[in-house]
């Protein structure tokens, strides 16, 4: 079967758990690159029974190519089970019995939020009109998205890679509004290597000759930009996961069936296109394209006297959490926010030989450690 030409959702696709909100219509969002936008529809699923005084509420945020099924099965709308569906399991940490738990899609996503997919003003896809985002315009949507839900304070935002950098973002621009933040393997800014990494990706996508300058919308199946996003994918893959970890499972082994001196694959190679190939069914090219780049951007000094004065900031009781194998975003950047955090508890430090995805892997030690930063 060929990939489709873009993994967004298309109208009249069920929408699954998913609730909408739209915000910004009579006045749009100011973006901190310039311009505007609006309206902005977002997407959004909850968890749990709401408290009163919202003292169980509980804002996940999904990483790059994450939405809003947190939790629960694949299913019509939802093209896999949810990201980090141990954790709101009963006795887990966030067991919906006890805390109410809203996860969105992020601005610029192409899971039922506003993206390169949605429609423009003028009715056609945004697609490579779509403006430039930050880290902060993204935090500014689920801001906008905590008002019109009648949430004042969160008893806790919670995120890993660029979900961590959203909460990280929320303490620091709403320090009135976080009483805990988790943050999971990100950094206060993005490095030179994480951008030169992001920029590989994107050249990938954009040297598709089915890129289309980023207007592929309505491609016939398999005519879309797949092949650049599925090397993106094999590039930003080999980032998430460590060399000890893809050396133990795969080795110097061929692919089952096949023999690479005759133009087989090895067994490593399999894998990449699985995961290639898993992408480009369900995410969109442009939207990849927007949140990378919105991750590139990030950097909770700008504009604010550097890092460290953004930093002291930060009222929200703060649990920061690496992983030891990340070769992607090291322990160096998460005990230098410890060290700048005026209410950072001690380091937590994960596990792993898995690399950048034990955030996502090591259920067991998450869990562990997110529960107690909610009781904090």
């Amino acid at each position: 079967m060929l990939p489709p030409s873009s993994g967004t959702p298309q109208r009249g696709d069920p929408p699954g758990d998913r609730r909408f909100v739209t915000l910004f219509a009579e006045r749009p969002l100011r973006l901190e690159g310039g311009g505007s936008l609006g309206p902005v529809t977002v997407a959004y699923e909850t968890w749990g029974q709401r408290a009163p005084g919202d003292s169980n509420a509980v804002l996940v945020c999904h990483a790059l190519t994450g939405d809003s099924h947190l939790s629960g099965p694949a299913g019509p709308g939802h093209p896999t089970a949810g990201w980090w569906d141990g954790l709101v399991s009963a006795g887990a940490a966030l067991d919906e019995r006890r805390w109410w738990v809203v996860c969105p899609n992020v601005l610029g996503g192409c899971r039922g939020t506003t993206g390169p997919a949605a429609p423009a003003p003028d009715g056609r896809p945004w697609g490579a009109r779509f403006p430039a985002l930050t880290i902060r315009d993204q935090v500014a949507v689920e801001v906008a998205l905590a008002d019109a839900l009648g949430v004042g304070r969160w008893r806790a935002v919670v995120g890993g890679s660029m979900g961590g950098m959203r909460a990280l973002e929320w303490a620091v621009a709403h320090p009135d509004r976080v009483a805990r933040a988790v943050v999971l393997a990100c950094g206060a800014r993005a490095t030179a290597e994480q951008i030169a990494l992001s920029a590989l990706q994107a050249q990938a996508i954009r040297l598709d000759p089915a890129f289309a300058g980023g207007d592929y919308y309505g491609a016939p199946a398999g005519e879309g930009p797949w092949r650049g996003l599925g090397l993106a994918r094999r590039l930003g893959h080999l980032s998430y996961r460590s060399e000890p970890e893809l050396d133990h499972r795969f080795g110097h082994r061929p692919q089952a069936g096949e023999e690479p001196l005759a133009g087989g694959r090895y067994a490593i190679e399999s894998y990449l296109d699985h995961h290639a190939a898993k992408l480009a069914r369900r995410f969109d090219a442009n939207s990849y394209l927007v949140l990378s780049r919105a991750m590139d951007h990030h950097d909770v000094g700008r504009g604010r006297g550097g890092v460290a004065a953004a930093l002291r900031r930060v009222r929200a009781t703060a649990t920061v959490v690496g992983v030891d194998s990340d070769r992607l975003y090291p322990l160096r950047l998460q005990r230098d926010l410890v060290a700048a955090l005026p209410a950072a508890r001690p380091l937590e430090v994960v596990h792993s030989e898995v690399g950048h995805d034990g955030f996502l892997v090591e259920t067991e030690q998450v869990d562990r450690i997110i529960a107690a930063a909610l009781e904090a």
